[in-house]
């Protein structure tokens, strides 16, 4: 794992976008798995301009890792936010974007391995150590890409319904431990006092499926950015 700690958000932002570019160049297909959220909005802010209309980055794939449908809506949660963010932006062809969705989810991960696999994921981390759709009480480590019940018995059962009232789905679907620990390269990034208490049960805790974001410090090539606020509770 390598942890990299800048100053503020905008440092961290800034880093993560060099990381993200450096990963871009390349002379063969690059296939690049993003999240949304609030946590990468400079990050998009800064790459949109620097990847739209761009011949020679015309190799790179975007994926998304998760989904939650809205009911009487047609465009997924995840999916409005990246073509918000970033995708719409930045000027991304439909032919190089992927979704995973409740409809290809069981046939995500082989559609992936078919191209060459991820060559690298831009993944937040929740307060609640969740990491993509994977949520404390319903994450198995051995899963791969799998559909998660929306249901009363879970702790984030609440916060979601909160969130999204009437437009709760019945379900969602996310990339699971097991395919994330096939992606090439892991750039988690973290900012705020809010998630450095997770921050540190995650990086320096034991592995716990409570907390499913603490195993990604097995993942072979793990790279960690924050800010000093989310690295304060750290040894």
């Amino acid at each position: 794992m390598q942890l990299i700690i800048e100053e503020s958000y905008e440092k961290m932002s800034e880093t993560a976008t060099k990381l993200i570019v450096g990963k871009m160049l390349n002379d063969r297909r690059v296939n690049l798995s993003i999240t949304a959220g609030n946590s990468p909005k400079k990050i998009y802010e800064a790459l949109a301009p620097l990847v739209k209309n761009k011949s020679y980055l015309s190799n790179i794939h975007y994926y998304s890792f998760d989904e939650v449908p809205l009911k009487n809506e047609v465009v997924g949660m995840t999916e409005g936010l990246l073509r918000e963010q970033f995708l719409t932006p930045a000027g991304i062809p439909e032919s190089h974007v992927h979704f995973v969705s409740p409809a290809n989810y069981q046939s995500y991960d082989e559609q992936i391995e078919a191209v060459g696999g991820l060559d690298a994921m831009l993944i937040g981390i929740g307060a609640d150590g969740h990491f993509c759709g994977n949520m404390p009480g319903s994450t198995k480590f051995e899963n791969f890409t799998y559909q998660v019940t929306v249901a009363p018995k879970y702790p984030w059962y609440k916060s979601l319904v909160n969130d999204l009232g009437e437009r709760t789905p019945d379900s969602f679907v996310t990339m699971g431990p097991a395919s994330i620990m096939r992606v090439k390269h892991l750039i988690l990034i973290a900012s705020g006092k809010h998630k450095a208490a997770i921050i540190k049960k995650a990086l320096e805790g034991p592995v716990d499926p409570n907390i499913p974001s603490s195993i990604l410090k097995l993942h072979p090539n793990l790279t960690v950015i924050l800010d000093q606020e989310a690295a304060s509770q750290l040894s």
